[in-house]
């Protein structure tokens, strides 16, 4: 018959596989209090990873790669958090563009993400976003089985943005944090959107700005999906909008984007 201890142990172990991440509160909340979570640690049953966080050891040690990081917070500790924008975009293979030499940074959203997060040594660095963007944070997200994502018995998929709203993630970020070539050539494979996920995030989006790159972006591509989409059942505010400098104001957004980005023409009709 098993002692107290020990049953705690195995539940942990049970519930956490080998590799994966769990923190204090997890571990608090299923009855393992810091002084035991200090045994197993002396133990080799847990590996201390940060203040307060720890990982059950693999096999074979390891770095702990962002995937298994992000599984364990969705899975295993229950946290809102999902990968989004570019990030999302790549693991669904629309990512065209790959930095040189440094691996690409991982865009993590969530408005309960752990202090922790950023301060774990990882195979790729995190930038982290709340969901303010939609009114509705969990419009358009979607569970994913990645091929290059760990497997687990359980067979978690990671939960992440939509093409659809990934899309709108990234365009947010424009121009300090992504860049108008690289979501340029991200648009030219996007030729499969939901017209109908589009619109209902659209109408979610909260600014102004994402929503008339948007349209940018889709009349310069002239997807089919863009014939499904009226600007005017869109709210894109009055006035002009600065965004980048020594650009030019586009006629119809009214927003000043790169100047290769303005047409005399403006690409799609006004849809339906």
């Amino acid at each position: 018959m098993s002692t107290p201890k020990e049953a705690k142990l195995k539940n942990v172990l049970e519930a956490v596989p080998a590799g994966f991440v769990a923190d204090a509160p997890w571990l608090d909340s299923r009855g393992i209090s810091r002084f035991l979570t200090r045994k197993y640690v002396d133990s080799g049953w847990l590996e201390r990873l940060e203040r307060g966080v720890f990982r059950r050891p693999a096999p074979q040690p390891a770095p702990l790669d962002w995937r298994t990081c992000l599984l364990s917070l969705q899975h295993i500790m229950s946290y809102k958090i999902h990968a989004g924008g570019i990030t999302a975009l790549g693991e669904q293979g629309y990512r065209h563009y790959l930095p040189l030499g440094a691996p690409a940074p991982v865009w993590l959203y969530g408005d309960d993400i752990p202090s922790w997060v950023p301060r774990l040594r990882l195979d790729a660095p995190l930038i982290t976003r709340g969901t303010s963007l939609f009114t509705d944070p969990g419009l358009g997200l979607i569970e994913n089985k990645s091929a290059s994502a760990p497997t687990t018995p359980w067979g978690w998929a990671l939960r992440m943005s939509s093409p659809e709203r990934a899309l709108l993630e990234a365009l947010d970020e424009l121009p300090a944090h992504e860049s108008f070539h690289n979501l340029d050539m991200v648009f030219q494979g996007l030729a499969t959107l939901s017209p109908r996920r589009l619109t209902a995030l659209l109408q979610s989006c909260r600014k102004i700005k994402v929503r008339r790159l948007f349209f940018v972006f889709a009349d310069r591509h002239k997807h089919s999906w863009r014939e499904r989409l009226n600007p005017d059942d869109f709210e894109l505010g009055a006035g002009d909008r600065a965004l980048v400098k020594g650009g030019k104001i586009h006629p119809r957004y009214r927003i000043m984007v790169p100047s290769e980005f303005v047409e005399t023409s403006t690409g799609a009709g006004d849809g339906p």
